[in-house]
C-alpha cells in the first residue's frame, strides 16, 4: 500500500491498545459530546421559542450553536465508535465527507463571529441605526453569507486535498481526518497546490481578523467616552462573551495552523486538535449564558414549562 495513490480506507489514530483505556477514551469523549449537545441543544429552543429573544444578537447566537453542534458531531461519533468497537478504519469517502463537513462548520463559524463583531459595533457605536442596518432581512443575508463562505472554503480545501496523489501509507496520525495529517501522506511535489489554497484562506482569515480588531477599537473608543462606570460595565458585559469566544477560537485555531514543524510531534498535535475542535463547541454555550440574564431567565421558563 505504501506506493499506492488511492486507498479504499484510512486508519485513524488509536488512543490506546488496551481495552480498558479504549473504554475510558469512549467515556471521556461521550461526556464531552453530551455536554456540547446539552449546552447548544438548550440554547437553540430557548431562542427559537421566546419572541423577545428574536433580536440580531440572539439570531446569530442560534446560528453559532447550530455550527458548534455540527462541528463536534462531525468528528466525535466516529472516534467514539472506533474505540467502542476496537477499530481504526474510516472509508475514503467517509474521510472526505468528514473533512468537508468539519472545515465547513469551522470556516462558517469564523465568518459568523466576524458578523457578530459587526453586530456589537452597530449596537454600541451606531445605536440609532441598529434597526436599519441589522433588519431581519439583513441578518438572514449575513448569516447565509457566513454559511456559504464556509462551504466554499471547505469545498476548495477538500477537492484540493483529495485530488493529490498519496505516496505514503494510509495511516492518519489524528483521531479524525485532518487536512495537515492527510497532506503528510501526499507526494512532496503535490503540496504546493494545497499550499496556495492555504495562503488564500489565510488572507481571508486576516481580513476577518482585521475587521474584528477595527470593530472593537471603535467600540472601546465609544466605551471610554461613557461618563458613568455603570454604563461602561454594561457595555463591556455586552461584548465580553463574544470577545471570549473569539479569543478561544483564534488562539487554538491559529496555533494548530501556524505552529512550527520543528515542534510538531504526535502528542502535541493530538492535544492541539482536541483544543481547537472540541473545547470551543463545548464551552461556547457556557460563555454566552454565564453573564446573560435574559438567556438564563428564558432557560428557566423553558425548563419549568417542560
Amino acid at each position: 500500500m505504501s506506493n499506492s495513490s488511492y486507498f479504499s480506507e484510512f486508519l485513524l489514530l488509536a488512543f490506546a491498545d488496551r481495552r480498558e483505556l479504549q473504554l475510558l477514551h469512549f467515556s471521556l469523549f461521550l461526556g464531552i459530546y453530551l455536554a456540547a449537545l446539552t449546552g447548544n441543544g438548550l440554547i437553540i429552543p430557548v431562542i427559537a421559542c421566546n419572541h423577545y429573544l428574536h433580536t440580531p444578537m440572539y439570531f446569530f447566537l442560534l446560528n453559532l450553536s447550530l455550527l458548534d453542534l455540527g462541528r463536534i458531531s462531525t468528528i466525535l461519533p466516529k472516534s467514539m465508535a472506533n474505540s467502542l468497537w476496537n477499530t481504526r478504519t474510516i472509508s475514503y469517502s467517509g474521510c472526505a465527507a468528514q473533512v468537508l463537513s468539519f472545515y465547513f462548520f469551522i470556516s462558517a463559524e469564523y465568518s459568523l463571529l466576524t458578523v457578530m463583531a459587526y453586530d456589537r459595533y452597530v449596537a454600541i457605536c451606531r445605536p440609532l441605526h441598529y434597526g436599519t442596518l441589522l433588519s431581519s432581512r439583513a441578518c438572514v443575508k449575513m448569516a447565509a453569507t457566513a454559511w456559504a463562505a464556509g462551504f466554499l472554503n471547505a469545498l476548495l480545501h477538500t477537492v484540493n486535498t483529495f485530488s493529490i496523489p498519496l505516496c505514503q501509507s494510509n495511516e492518519v496520525e489524528q483521531f479524525f481526518c485532518e487536512i495537515p495529517q492527510i497532506l503528510k501522506l501526499s507526494c512532496s511535489n503535490s503540496y504546493l497546490r494545497e499550499a496556495g489554497v492555504i495562503v488564500a484562506s489565510l488572507c481571508l482569515f486576516f481580513v476577518s481578523f482585521i475587521f474584528i480588531v477595527v470593530s472593537y477599537v471603535q467600540i472601546f473608543r465609544v466605551v471610554l467616552r461613557i461618563p458613568s462606570e455603570q454604563g461602561r460595565h454594561k457595555v463591556f458585559s455586552m461584548c465580553l462573551p463574544h470577545l471570549a469566544v473569539v479569543s478561544m477560537f483564534l488562539s487554538t485555531g491559529t496555533f494548530a495552523d501556524l505552529k512550527p514543524p520543528s515542534i510538531s510531534f504526535p502528542a502535541l498535535d493530538l492535544v492541539v486538535a482536541i483544543l481547537y475542535s472540541l473545547v470551543p463547541p463545548t464551552f461556547n454555550p457556557l460563555i454566552y449564558s454565564l453573564r446573560n440574564e435574559e438567556l438564563k431567565n428564558a432557560l428557566r421558563k423553558l425548563i419549568q414549562l417542560v
